[in-house]
């Protein structure tokens, strides 16, 4: 079968033209990058495993009323999705301290903070995807006000259902990012959730050992990223294992062979 026109490509996703007027294809790729595509590599199985989580994840998001832009999953990297006008801004919430926020504010990484954060970031690669306030994204026009509001209240609503969601399989929410995008009805717009959630674009950690079960395995060359994605996958019950129930998976047998 011919390959539909594509639409777009992306660091970890491909785009092509949907089967009917306003969808498009979402194809997950392995490719993995990270300090603004700086470092570049591969994992394994990713696009696979990303494809069934983010399913998984937005799928039960639209069941508690958040809006998204899912239809279904067509195969093992693809799945069918509302086209909509992405908002050139991420959405990232933060529960506790990791990454960037550790970095720029001097808190330890791990330290719970003292309530939910939400930070903007400005989706420019060039330029490096800035930090930016409210009022940035007010007086450019990358969103109207309201639409703020109703992006801030989506994004407490997906980090309440997920934190219980993650803890549920012993897995720590720490922080994640979102985008958003408009639906047009005539001159009539909504926002809803788009892209995807997966170990790409969330920390999640181990709540008893503290082990990564994400793409900072990659960023920090600590080895076992596939086993990572895989893990996250199982306990959310999205892959078959003939030994039964998943133990905590260990990963310091990639440490002790990389020498960390």
């Amino acid at each position: 079968m011919s390959r539909r026109r594509q639409i777009y490509e992306g660091k970890a996703k491909i785009l092509y033209e949907g089967p009917e007027p306003g969808t498009l294809i979402q194809y997950f790729k392995d490719d993995a990058t990270a300090f603004n595509a700086q470092k570049k590599g591969t994992i394994q199985g990713k696009g696979v495993i990303n494809n069934r989580i983010s399913e998984y994840v937005f799928t039960r998001l639209n069941h508690i009323g958040v809006p998204n832009h899912f239809i279904r999953r067509l195969n093992m990297r693809e799945q069918l999705v509302r086209q909509v006008e992405i908002i050139p801004i991420e959405v990232v919430v933060r529960n506790v301290a990791a990454g960037s926020i550790s970095k720029r504010l001097g808190i330890p990484e791990g330290e719970p903070l003292p309530h939910t954060l939400i930070e903007y970031y400005y989706k420019d690669d060039a330029l490096g995807d800035p930090m930016i306030a409210e009022e940035h994204i007010a007086c450019f026009g990358w969103a109207t006000n309201e639409e703020m509001q109703d992006i801030a209240a989506m994004a407490i609503r997906v980090n309440d259902f997920m934190c219980g969601m993650f803890a549920a399989i012993n897995i720590r929410l720490v922080d994640f990012k979102l985008e958003f995008g408009r639906i047009w009805d005539g001159d009539y717009s909504r926002v809803i959730l788009a892209d995807e959630i997966s170990p790409d674009g969330c920390r999640l950690w181990d709540m008893h050992t503290g082990e990564k079960l994400d793409k900072d395995r990659f960023r920090r060359d600590l080895g076992g990223e596939e086993e990572a994605y895989q893990e996250v996958a199982r306990r959310l019950g999205l892959l078959q294992d003939d030994n039964g129930p998943s133990e905590v998976l260990d990963l310091s047998k990639h440490r002790k062979l990389r020498g960390k």
